[in-house]
């Protein structure tokens, strides 16, 4: 009818805005679902898949939690990313920003409670990774888990060498038969620039550096040869 004006809905997102949210959430979800598959792969590999009361065996963390926790909060997310663009479900998109606001919020409150209760966070550090030098043989993505961080924060142990006591393999107890006895994993050895390998402080046992009969019964005559603690880093 003349003088009658029509009104259309405008698109609640915008063209461009759309699907570059689209394809950011496309890539996030393919990268989470990629994360989740190396997890779910991994623990297949190690059996835990068909045996699930494996996963409380371990006394030290299982490196595979990460993959897939963080592979399954990313697939979620993408998810919704993706859906709430494509379909301008205004529902998913607000579940997408609300979780991504949360994630922040908390990653904030970590780092103030963690300044906060900085003595009690040191004192728990260094529960964990004692718990982790503990089970250190026990789990070959933990093993290398612990010599990647001591390598890469050039530390050993969380308070010093003297830690690995603590592990079954590795403590300096004539009672111990372990033929790394008295050692530390080759993670904490210092490189010697000298040399073009890393700096053996009595012999090869194995795959890491342990103590010879020449060598004292503990190892801090000789602690000037390897890494400090990694809690103190």
């Amino acid at each position: 009818m003349p003088g009658k004006h029509q009104h259309f809905q405008e698109p609640e997102v915008g063209c461009c805005g759309k699907y570059f949210l689209f394809g950011f959430n496309i890539v996030f979800w393919v990268l989470g679902a990629l994360f989740l598959a190396i997890g779910l792969w991994a623990w297949g590999e190690k059996g835990v898949l068909s045996n699930i009361s494996a996963l409380t065996d371990l006394g030290g963390l299982d490196p595979v939690w990460l993959f897939v926790v963080v592979g399954g909060i990313m697939s979620v997310l993408g998810f919704a990313g993706c859906i709430g663009a494509l379909r301008e479900n205004t529902f998913l998109l607000k579940f997408f920003s609300v979780f991504l606001g949360l994630i922040f919020f908390l990653e904030l409150a970590t780092g103030i409670l963690a300044f906060v209760f900085k003595d009690w966070i040191r004192d728990q550090l260094n529960f964990f990774i004692n718990n982790n030098v503990k089970a250190y043989r026990d789990d070959i993505d933990l093993q290398n888990l612990i010599d990647f961080a001591q390598e890469y924060w050039s530390c050993c142990g969380a308070r010093g060498p003297n830690d690995w006591n603590l592990n079954i393999y590795f403590n300096c107890t004539d009672l111990n038969p372990s033929r790394e006895r008295c050692g530390v994993p080759f993670s904490c050895c210092v490189r010697d620039p000298a040399m073009s390998s890393t700096l053996s402080v009595a012999m090869m046992s194995g795959s890491n550096w342990s103590w010879s009969s020449r060598a004292p019964s503990t190892p801090k005559a000789v602690w000037a040869s390897l890494r400090s603690g990694c809690r103190t880093t």
